[in-house]
């Protein structure tokens, strides 16, 4: 009879092996389109703040560079509206549940990006123009500041231990497919509009758009479970007497690591701001490549072939470690920095777009392992606040201010090497940080 019972209880192993995995699949899918949809908003305003806001927003007697930086400003102003979105929502997230918090962040997300559809110009408005706009745009990143956390631990924290990594870079796509219909958006109105009318309303276009994200919001409201992580927690719903802010918590004990996750972030995410706005900018701009605006956006749009390669980054880093896979990309994209202007300043659509590809390519061996490895660093009970903290930091150094430094160290030096250098500085810091973090690969969460 002892025999018999291992026999047995393999296929039902087997079986609920495959539930956990199907359940874990459905959960990083529902993540991928809701962050692709908020992502898909936060960058049409990048895209938009390299080709639209300028003349838009900003008085006319304003020189083209000072308007390009005034521009690229308010976008970084959505990075540095992250780290307070993360206070906010890591500290619902880590006491209310992480789906009622993701789906708080997607429809403010969807509200702030359907207004700014709706602003009037400088031109009609005056002043009120751009700083409704800004404003517009701290709600933007406010809501990323607390999505990203949101959506990475529905699906990490009901994955299975050994796959942890694969399934968090499913969410991790949604950046890539975020950028493909961001950029598609404009490529269509673009073509579809004359320059006149493209300037006067069609780019409003792709901003009521996203409406949709609210009913997206909705619907993950009514189809996904809590995770399976939290529940366990038990935690009652409100103020809790005797325990401190989450937030708080996270901060005391977890200072360093949280710094050092958010240095790891830097070059992943300055690399890709450079790659997929500034050069926008820099490659249709009069004092850049003077190249026409579907170029640009074609070969941006190409690019984002690469996302399955961060598929294949988190399924390695389940197997070889998340700390070796993200190196391997960080040391090969600060290489690859010094390859990608020259290949840009030939004009020729190819090799622009070998350029962002490679560079696209590199990226994703760093963002495949990102979301894994971020939330093995910390414990359930503050997670969803630690990692939100350590993404807008990082993304504020990183991202936010990726196209204004690439603007002026070309501006200062009237040559992109200094851009260059910038982004390699960007990975040898990333590489120092994640060399002091330890392997989390199937830690305990």
């Amino acid at each position: 009879m002892s025999d018999d019972k291992p026999v047995a209880a393999d296929p039902l192993k087997r079986e609920q092996a495959r539930a956990e995995d199907k359940a874990a699949l459905k959960l990083s899918l529902m993540g991928l389109a809701g962050a692709s949809i908020e992502w898909y908003d936060f960058f049409i305003y990048g895209t938009a703040a390299a080709l639209v806001f300028p003349t838009v927003f900003f008085p006319a007697t304003m020189p083209p560079f000072v308007a390009l930086i005034a521009s690229f400003s308010t976008f970084a102003v959505g990075f540095i509206a992250r780290p307070f979105g993360a206070v906010f929502f890591g500290h619902m997230g880590d006491r209310v549940g992480r789906k009622k918090t993701l789906v708080t962040a997607l429809i403010l997300m969807g509200v702030a990006s359907t207004l700014i559809a709706c602003l009037p110009s400088y031109h009609s408005a005056g002043v009120f123009a751009p700083l409704a706009l800004v404003l517009l745009r701290v709600a933007q990143g406010f809501a990323v500041g607390g999505q990203w956390g949101g959506a990475i631990l529905i699906a990490i924290e009901s994955a299975p231990a050994a796959r942890r990594g694969l399934y968090g870079s499913i969410v991790q796509a949604s950046v890539g497919v975020g950028v493909l219909l961001a950029n598609l958006a404009f490529i269509v109105v673009s073509g579809a509009t004359t320059p006149e009318a493209f300037i006067a309303y069609g780019w409003r276009i792709p901003f009521l758009l996203s409406i949709l994200l609210v009913g997206l919001g909705l619907f993950v409201n009514f189809r996904i479970e809590e995770t399976l992580a939290f529940r366990q927690l038990q935690i009652p719903v409100g103020p809790s007497p005797g325990r401190s802010s989450p937030v708080l918590e996270a901060m005391r004990r977890y200072p360093g690591k949280i710094l050092l996750a958010a240095g790891a972030f830097v070059s992943t995410n300055a690399i890709f701001y450079i790659n997929t706005f500034y050069v926008v900018a820099y490659g249709t701009s009069a004092t850049g490549l003077q190249l026409p605006r579907s170029t640009m956006l074609g070969a941006i749009m190409i690019g984002t072939i690469t996302a399955p390669l961060g598929f294949l980054a988190g399924a390695f880093s389940d197997r070889y470690g998340r700390r070796r896979i993200f190196m391997t990309g960080a040391a090969l994209m600060g290489v690859w920095a010094f390859i990608f202007f020259p290949l840009l300043e030939t004009r020729s659509f190819l090799w622009i777009t070998v350029a962002i590809t490679v560079n696209s390519a590199f990226s994703q061996l760093t963002y495949g392992p990102l979301a894994a490895m971020f939330a093995e660093l910390f414990d359930t009970r503050v997670r969803y606040s630690a990692v939100s903290l350590a993404y807008g930091i990082g993304a504020i150094v990183g991202g936010g201010l990726a196209p204004i430094i690439a603007t002026g160290l070309y501006a200062r030096f009237h040559s992109t090497t200094w851009i260059a250098v910038y982004m390699a500085a960007t990975c040898v810091l990333s590489l120092a940080c994640v060399s002091r973090l330890r392997e989390t690969a199937r830690a305990d969460l």
